[in-house]
């Protein structure tokens, strides 16, 4: 579903190999899996068309933000229209509700596009680490809202 997404994300970023292999994974049982963990998944339809999605829920590493948008993601023909930001602002308030302070989303350095978006948010680097696909150790950046 969201391959197109995935692949203008990463292409150059993540190797071949392992990009394609993440896609693949993203099958129906995925999803499943992914409702039944118990995180939240936001859905954003366009005229009947799922144009986007994102995971969130209370941070997988214990610091001083609660929250963590795990994954934010719209198809091609969805981004640049304002969008993302709807998806992000209602991550937003779903953490609040949740009475979840602060929030967290990791991004890959050399992914400009989410990094950019993150930095226009009001997100402000708090950390790094790396990231591996097989050979591959990939910088990955920390943004933080309080």
């Amino acid at each position: 579903m969201f391959s197109s997404s995935w692949s203008n994300a990463y292409l150059g970023i993540i190797p071949h190999f392992h990009l394609d292999g993440m896609i693949r994974r993203r099958n129906p049982e995925w999803w499943s899996a992914a409702i039944q963990s118990g995180a939240q998944l936001l859905v954003l339809q366009v005229a009947s068309v799922i144009a986007g999605y994102a995971t969130l829920g209370p941070a997988r590493a214990r610091s001083n933000f609660e929250g963590e948008i795990f994954e934010l993601y719209l198809a091609p023909e969805y981004q640049g229209l304002g969008f993302g930001e709807r998806l992000f602002e209602a991550c937003r308030h779903e953490l609040d509700i949740g009475s979840l302070n602060g929030l967290i989303v990791w991004a890959l350095a050399d992914n400009a596009a989410a990094t950019d978006f993150y930095w226009r948010r009001g997100g402000r680097p708090v950390g790094n680490a790396f990231e591996r696909y097989g050979r591959s150790k990939l910088k990955k950046i920390a943004f933080a809202w309080d």
